[in-house]
């Protein structure tokens, strides 16, 4: 399984509920196992600069990929790049549990 983790910050604050709206359409899209979006909390005191997380489970890299390509990705991306500032993704393979 592939875990990943993308950050997002916005430019403007007055652009917060755009671009929640805009990563919220990923979680239409029909590839992942498990997806969430959600604001960052900022309970760490050191370099919280993140405004937003988006995390999703994906069965291996071709479901990551399917995701990528699907149109409601297509719509997020073209909703959120040009009033986001940061972003950083992260994939790992989950390891299994005990």
């Amino acid at each position: 399984m592939i875990r990943h983790v993308v950050y997002f910050s916005v430019r403007s604050e007055a652009d917060r509920d755009k671009v929640l709206g805009g990563l919220r359409l990923l979680e239409a899209n029909p590839h992942a196992l498990h997806l969430e979006v959600g604001e960052n909390l900022k309970l760490d005191s050191l370099g919280n600069d993140v405004d937003f997380v988006v995390y999703g489970e994906f069965e291996d890299e071709a479901a990551l990929e399917a995701f990528k390509a699907h149109p409601v990705y297509q719509a997020s991306v073209a909703a959120v790049r040009p009033i986001r500032d940061l972003r950083i993704a992260a994939d790992i393979v989950a390891r299994s549990r005990p």
